[in-house]
């Protein structure tokens, strides 16, 4: 045999029927998917059919990260604002006065000096 005799000759006049021939009932049959045009398209229909997927898996994937955003961006402005109440509370504390109002409700035994401290400076020699 050779590589003539496997050849399939397609009548022009019946390809242009069948294509003229898309009804609404042979879409519901399913008699349209065994069209020579059908057929001959089928790759593009499939890739066509992949990139829609893929262009909706990436917008599902977009929208969970801007959901994903929003809610680090709110702990972030509630974690600011705890930053500011902790270090105006700290500073609270720190000052002289609570300092020796904490010590005096623990009874750690600690008083104030009477005399102020003396400042040590050592001589240089020339």
């Amino acid at each position: 045999m050779s590589g003539r005799d496997n050849i399939e000759f397609i009548d022009q006049d019946q390809e242009h029927n069948e294509i003229k021939a898309f009804s609404l009932r042979s879409i519901f049959s399913g008699s349209i998917l065994t069209k020579a045009g059908v057929v001959r398209q089928f790759p593009y229909i499939l890739f066509l059919t992949l990139l829609a997927l893929f262009y909706i898996g990436n917008r599902f994937h977009a929208e969970r990260l801007v959901r994903k955003l929003g809610k680090l961006q709110i702990e972030v402005k509630d974690l600011c604002s705890e930053q500011i109440t902790t270090a105006s509370e700290l500073m609270n504390i720190s000052r002289p006065s609570e300092v020796i109002k904490l010590v005096d409700e623990k009874n750690i035994g600690l008083e104030l000096p009477e005399t102020p401290p003396k400042k040590l400076t050592k001589k240089r020699k020339r």
